[in-house]
């Protein structure tokens, strides 16, 4: 194999693999630090040996194998473990001997629970959520630094101080690496869903930048969602957000022209709407219902997402029922941004003019003082109610505080559309 087919190979191989091993290793050397520092080692090892023997059958065992052999080594050389060497290095140790590894092997069980308990960790709420965000790509989505600072046009070492301080507040504060119990699972749990959709979110309506979307970053979403929906297989506001950001996926082809405009969902090509994504959505809806109890806000905004998927023209789609799932939605989290929502779908299912008074009922709410999509949606109101120096105006406030070079060039657009129909 070319030496660059095993470069490609090997960065796939830890895209799959990091995650899982990063949690195998966290489990038993019980540090975060320190078991991002073996995985990351086992990777400079297989660089350096795999170009001349060959990708091994079983990668994941292999890498998995390698580290804990190099943790073994690690620390009977560090005096900082000592008090803890023997009872760990006896625990890898008892490991190697009774799964025999070779670089064949099965990477150990329980995977599952390894999983579990790293994205918890990795998503606890003591940290913020710009630093959930950070070491959640990079433990589980397998970023390195520099990827994750330049999907969210930020400095690398701001990327990398987050990482390192999130680990340290995590150390300082005795986060268990555990999953929660019972009675706090729900409350973790949407710590977690909240990181993950942050990061899907961000790909799908860049706040800053040149580009409207960062697909990547929808792809580890979209990767880490499917992966948590495995792992928690009852959880059904977990299959609700799959749904909501595989639906919300389907539409990447047709959200942006040929020279990268952005194109609003009531004037897509809807044939480009990927298919495939759709179906995928609809069955993880489908397993959220199925699983019973009142929706959650992400199954919510799924069946909301599900009613324009269905819907194969702009025309024809169920305005009167996304503006009922939207009173739902409000109702089981309220919130200024579900709230302009809802006034956009209200607008769309009975009249311009009653959207309207939603919004400006809104005009004073504080988290929307900055928000863009405010004035952006009053705007478009305006227009269609025939007030277009008004609506003018308001675009042109969008733009202002936008920062999305793309988004900003479309609401201009929009702006000087509203001059033209004015004189």
């Amino acid at each position: 194999m070319p030496a660059t087919d095993t470069q490609r190979t090997i960065d796939a191989v830890w895209r799959i693999e990091s995650a899982r091993l990063i949690a195998g290793l966290a489990r038993l050397v019980r540090d975060l630090d320190l078991a991002e520092e073996l995985a990351h080692d086992a990777l400079v090892i297989a660089l350096e040996q795999w170009p001349q023997t060959g990708i091994p059958d079983n990668p994941g065992a292999w890498l998995m194998a390698t580290a804990k052999r190099r943790a073994i080594d690690l620390l009977r050389r560090k005096t900082l473990y000592q008090r803890k060497e023997a009872e760990i290095t006896r625990e890898i140790e008892d490991q190697l001997d009774m799964s025999a590894p070779r670089p064949d092997d099965g990477i150990d069980d329980p995977v599952g629970d390894d999983m579990l308990r790293l994205v918890f960790t990795a998503c606890h709420p003591v940290l913020g959520t710009d630093a959930r965000v950070a070491l959640t790509l990079r433990l589980l989505g397998g970023l390195t630094t520099d990827e994750i600072a330049r999907a969210f046009l930020v400095p690398e070492p701001t990327i990398a101080q987050r990482i390192v301080r999130a680990k340290r507040t995590l150390a300082d504060a005795n986060v268990p690496y555990e999953v929660p119990h019972k009675d706090r699972l729900a409350e973790r749990l949407a710590s977690v869903l909240e990181v993950i959709y942050l990061i899907f979110n961000e790909g799908y309506a860049a706040t800053a930048g040149d580009d409207w979307m960062r697909p990547g970053l929808c792809e580890d979403a979209l990767r880490l969602g499917r992966v948590l929906a495995e792992l928690m297989p009852g959880e059904a506001e977990v299959h609700g957000l799959v749904a909501l950001m595989e639906i919300q996926a389907s539409r990447t082809a047709a959200r942006v022209d040929a020279s990268g405009m952005p194109i609003l969902l009531l004037e897509q090509n809807r044939a480009l709407w990927n298919q495939l994504l759709i179906r995928r959505g609809f069955a993880a809806l489908d397993r959220a219902v199925r699983l019973g109890g009142p929706p959650g806000p992400y199954t919510l905004q799924a069946a909301i997402a599900t009613c324009h998927a269905r819907a194969t023209s702009a025309e024809q789609t169920d305005w009167p029922r996304i503006a009922a799932l939207y009173d739902t939605l409000a109702a089981t989290a309220a919130s200024p941004v579900i709230e302009l929502n809802r006034a956009v779908a209200h607008a769309m299912a009975f009249g311009p003019q009653v959207g309207l008074d939603l919004v400006d009922a809104l005009a004073a709410e504080p988290a929307l003082r900055n928000y863009h999509w405010l004035p952006s949606v009053r705007a478009d109101l305006l227009g269609k109610l025939g007030r277009h120096d008004e609506a003018k105006a308001e675009f042109e406030r969008a733009a202002a505080q936008t920062r999305n070079a793309r988004e900003r060039e479309l609401l201009l657009a929009r702006a000087a559309a509203c001059a033209v129909r004015e004189s």
